[in-house]
């Protein structure tokens, strides 16, 4: 980790590489080389630390042969936020048929009116099954970070 964190101490550090350095800090507790206050001292550390010169300075003194000679890992990228057009696209499937009906029965048009009981159907579907495909990504995320952990 020290190595690794030396051109990119300033990065924030994942979840991933603190879990990283708490296996190491076990390893080091289970060879000796720490006590059970050391080790939970710097287990304690490794949550509040933020970056990579962080984590690095836990195992400075900590021989590099623990670490398995694992690669540096490279920094977690943020998500991109969504592209305007799919916020515009939303917010109109949100909006206009609300409002078509809305139009419907303050103005007395009997055609739109018309429209709009074919509308509110095709529009409960929509949210359904949008929520259904929102909850659906969601589990099978907790399932792939579950398998992740576990493994």
């Amino acid at each position: 980790m020290a190595a690794g964190a030396a051109g990119r101490g300033h990065l924030s550090a994942s979840p991933a590489d603190s879990e990283q350095v708490i296996a190491l800090l076990k390893a080091a507790f289970v060879q000796g080389r720490l006590t059970k206050d050391e080790l939970d001292a710097r287990v304690g550390q490794t949550f509040t630390s933020r970056t990579y010169a962080d984590l690095a300075a836990l195992t400075a003194d900590l021989p590099a042969a623990l670490t398995g000679a694992q690669p540096p890992r490279k920094p977690v990228q943020a998500r991109a936020r969504p592209p305007v057009g799919k916020v515009v696209l939303v917010g109109t499937a949100v909006i206009i048929p609300p409002a078509t009906v809305l139009a419907a029965f303050l103005t007395g048009n009997e055609h739109l009116a018309r429209l709009s009981f074919l509308i509110i159907p095709c529009y409960l579907i929509a949210w359904t099954l949008a929520w259904a495909h929102m909850l659906d990504r969601r589990s099978r995320r907790r399932r792939t970070a579950r398998a992740s952990a576990a493994s």
